[in-house]
């Protein structure tokens, strides 16, 4: 459906509303969206800024109630899945898997236009997924291994290198701990090619699928901190159990030598070594082959050392710790 504006035929956007009062109009891809200016402007000063210096909406326009046009230089895509944002309220569906470039658009735009209350919405959908903290992310991994494919897509149904320049684009810094961590499972040469199927979805609000030099060295810091960390894991934390002399039961060592083995023979560097600890010590637990405490033991202290590499993941690209990060962009 088409329109004409200021003499020139363009596209009806989503929403369009017929008691709107002001008409934003998209430079490229021409198209129109006939919105309320008190909605737009009580979320951006910005926008009521902009709105006061717009162009007259000419007389023989369709839209008799609206009374100004303001040229937007924006992605038609972003500014509808800004301004549903506005009026509705930021919604996501994780796993829908074009949830993601959705709220890409939002973010983009309302840090442009420093909506501030929902870009904080924004970022606290996408961190749910691409966590602050390592219950979530232990969550989101499960529910990676476990979750059916949609569309020949594996859950999250979005690559880390989209929501690592994101990220990058609009300065959420929260965001990018977990998303270099998960992009360091992924093969460079793969990352470089840009074959992986999710780096060829196609969707206007997609970040770009290319891998920063900043950024290709970040990536070398975590995938060297990922492997080193799983390695450390199986050789001194799960060793050291394998020759422990106090307990009072023999079969313990044995079975923790034995367990060793085995994980130095499965260990490969794609291996998410945060949850392969957590799985490990799972497995632990449910053997009868190991006393109670020397089981209850190992496990707390795999959590101990789950929760310091976990706080150690920011430091490795330079960034702050945790605690800064949040209140810096969700607080």
């Amino acid at each position: 459906m088409t329109t004409v504006i200021a003499g020139r035929e363009v596209k009806v956007g989503d929403p369009w509303f017929e008691d709107g009062n002001i008409i934003l109009v998209t430079h490229d891809e021409p198209t129109a969206f006939l919105l309320h200016r008190g909605v737009l402007s009580r979320h951006s000063d910005m926008f009521k800024d902009m709105f006061e210096v717009g162009l007259p909406v000419e007389e023989d326009h369709d839209a008799e109630n609206a009374s100004q046009v303001v040229v937007m230089y924006d992605n038609p895509a972003d500014l509808s899945s800004l301004v549903k944002a506005l009026y509705d309220g930021v919604t996501s569906d994780p796993d829908n898997p074009a949830d993601f470039f959705q709220l890409a658009g939002v973010l983009r735009l309302s840090t442009k236009y420093c909506a501030q209350r929902i870009r904080t919405q924004v970022i606290r959908f996408l961190a749910a997924t691409w966590s602050h903290n390592i219950q979530a992310h232990d969550l989101m991994t499960m529910k990676a291994m476990t979750a059916p494919h949609v569309d020949d897509l594996s859950y999250p149904y979005v690559h880390p290198v989209h929501v690592l320049n994101l990220a990058r684009e609009t300065d959420v810094e929260v965001l990018i701990p977990t998303a270099l961590y998960f992009l360091s499972v992924y093969p460079l040469s793969e990352i470089l090619d840009g074959n992986h199927p999710k780096l060829q979805l196609k969707h206007p609000s997609r970040p770009t699928s290319k891998l920063s030099p900043g950024d290709l060295q970040a990536y070398t810091l975590m995938y060297q901190h990922r492997v080193q960390l799983g390695l450390d894991f199986i050789r001194s934390s799960c060793g050291k159990w394998a020759n422990e002399t106090t307990c009072a039961k023999p079969d313990c060592p044995k079975a923790f030598y034995r367990l060793v083995s085995r994980l130095q023979r499965s260990w490969n560097p794609r291996t998410a070594a945060l949850f392969f600890m957590l799985q490990v010590s799972h497995e632990v637990l449910s053997t009868e082959k190991i006393c109670a405490q020397c089981r209850n033991n190992f496990s707390t202290e795999v959590e101990e050392s789950r929760r310091r590499a976990w706080d150690d993941l920011p430091g490795i690209v330079g960034l702050s710790p945790w605690s800064e990060l949040i209140s810096r962009d969700i607080s």
